[in-house]
Formats: C-alpha cells, structure tokens, sequence
C-alpha cells in the first residue's frame, strides 16, 4: 500500500475546475413560488463578495437579481 507525499494532498487546487452548482433544480416553475431552501450549511461563495449558506440560496439569488452573481467557489468568500 502506498500512501500519497503530504504535499499532494494539500497542494492548491484550480477553483475553475470545480463543478458549478446545479441551479436548475433550484428555479421554481411557478414564478409567485417562494423558494425553500434547506437549513444546510455547506457555504458558497459568488464573485459579489458574498457567502451563501448553501447553493440553493445562492441559486435562488442569482434566478433573483441577474447573472451577474455568480459562481466563484465552495466554502467561505476570504
């Protein structure tokens, strides 16, 4: 058995390789439907500076206010 060099593990990783969420499951059909999303931390950061608690709130934001939020990273905006 061989165990991965400690610097594999913890190298840098390429945030523009991660999957982006999947917004779509998140888009009402009925546009007076308010959006629920689930009390479940898992943090996502957008390119407006904000944290999001989980993708859906992100997700319910940017079918909100525009494409203009979007994306960055998963965990919290630095």
């Amino acid at each position: 058995m061989s165990y991965k060099d400690k610097t594999e593990i913890f190298k840098p990783r390429d945030i523009n390789k991660w999957p982006k969420p999947p917004c779509k499951m998140y888009y009402s059909v009925d546009p007076s439907y308010t959006s629920q999303c689930p009390d479940v931390t898992s943090y996502v950061c957008a390119t407006n500076g904000h944290t999001y608690q989980n993708e859906c709130f992100f997700c319910v934001d940017q079918w909100e206010f525009g494409p203009h939020i979007k994306f960055y990273k998963y965990g919290k905006c630095d």
